[in-house]
């Protein structure tokens, strides 16, 4: 009975931590059919659906790192120099569109890398080390962008592929979908995965465990390069067209989509499917402020402010304050007594 009680138990924290985000996003979808139903039409879903995907793969990205207890501010500085590399490569050619799109999520591991040694191996603050890596890499991308004159567009292909529907739906989402899909089983169902999610879970254990922590930051800095390429690649299939700004939306977005999922910046457990439905709820917010015609300043704040009610709500710290809660009675029910205590 007493190991039943803890596994309800921790099965309720972990319930409470993800639950929060759902339930904001269902309330979101109420108000946007209350104040603005144009943002749930079949109109606003060609939008919505592309630009999400996007979102939800770079914040995928960024929870691998967050369940390691790091961050990565190098994410619009991959997209931007990606994004460029993929036109530059590709020169507008349809034939060389596979080697635009090896390099542009080649480009996005070799950052990954670079970020995973000097965070994992060298101990140096994730905060400082990726901004500054992504600083270097934004440079590069606009020092290249102006090299490249001859070609601002994605080649034909790419684009015609993006504007694809299958049962009435964009293709970015489908492939963005499978790619999460197949992540999510890697961590939940195989070995790697579940020794990848133990060390983020408790690395001091996992070491005891003779598992190598350092490589797995290394590891979960490299994997989030290879999203954010990946989501490059259907940014640039949406956009058609790459310009000065492509990228720079992926600052704060990403990371903001992965608390109000649920996880801790602490590090630990996280979840896919509540991160696609964080940024789908961001996603639908934007849309939504643009129907309702609010000023640029306006959107910014109501943005800021959802995003700051979302994270004082969010799945992690509810959780920690259900488990304040539910703790305190098993803890004293099996707290040692003092030496010489009466047992009368």
């Amino acid at each position: 009975m007493e190991a039943s009680g803890r596994t309800l138990l921790a099965n309720a924290v972990v319930a409470a931590r993800f639950l929060p985000v759902w339930l904001a996003t269902g309330t979101l979808a109420v108000v946007a059919a209350v104040s603005a139903p144009e943002a749930l039409q079949k109109t606003s879903w060609a939008f919505v659906l592309p630009y999400m995907t996007v979102l939800a793969l770079t914040a995928l990205g960024q929870m691998l790192v967050v369940m390691h207890a790091g961050i990565d501010l190098s994410t619009p500085g991959v997209i931007s120099l990606g994004g460029n590399l993929l036109v530059g490569v590709s020169a507008g050619s349809d034939h060389r569109l596979a080697l635009g799109i090896l390099v542009c999520i080649g480009l996005g591991a070799g950052v990954g890398l670079v970020n995973g040694i000097l965070v994992g191996l060298l101990r140096l603050n994730p905060l400082i080390v990726t901004l500054a890596v992504g600083q270097i890499v934004l440079a590069w991308g606009f020092r290249y962008s102006r090299s490249v004159t001859n070609a601002s567009s994605v080649p034909l292909a790419l684009s015609d592929w993006a504007a694809r529907k299958p049962l009435g739906i964009s293709i970015v989402f489908w492939t963005g979908a499978a790619i999460t899909v197949a992540a999510a089983l890697a961590l939940r169902y195989t070995a790697p995965g579940r020794r990848f999610q133990a060390v983020g879970a408790n690395p001091r254990a996992a070491w005891m465990a003779g598992l190598h922590v350092r490589t797995h930051v290394v590891l979960a800095y490299t994997a989030a390069g290879v999203l954010y390429g990946a989501a490059t690649v259907l940014l640039a299939g949406v956009r058609v067209s790459i310009d000065p700004a492509f990228g720079a939306a992926y600052l704060l977005a990403p990371i903001a989509a992965v608390v109000i999922a649920g996880a801790s910046l602490s590090g630990g457990l996280a979840s896919a499917t509540s991160t696609w439905v964080a940024a789908f709820a961001l996603t639908l917010l934007t849309q939504m402020l643009l129907i309702l015609g609010l000023s640029t300043a306006m959107q910014y704040v109501v943005f800021g402010a959802a995003i700051l009610v979302g994270m004082l709500i969010s799945g992690d710290r509810v959780a920690a304050i259900l488990g304040r809660v539910l703790r305190p009675s098993d803890s004293v029910a099996h707290a040692p007594r003092p030496a010489g205590a009466n047992t009368s």
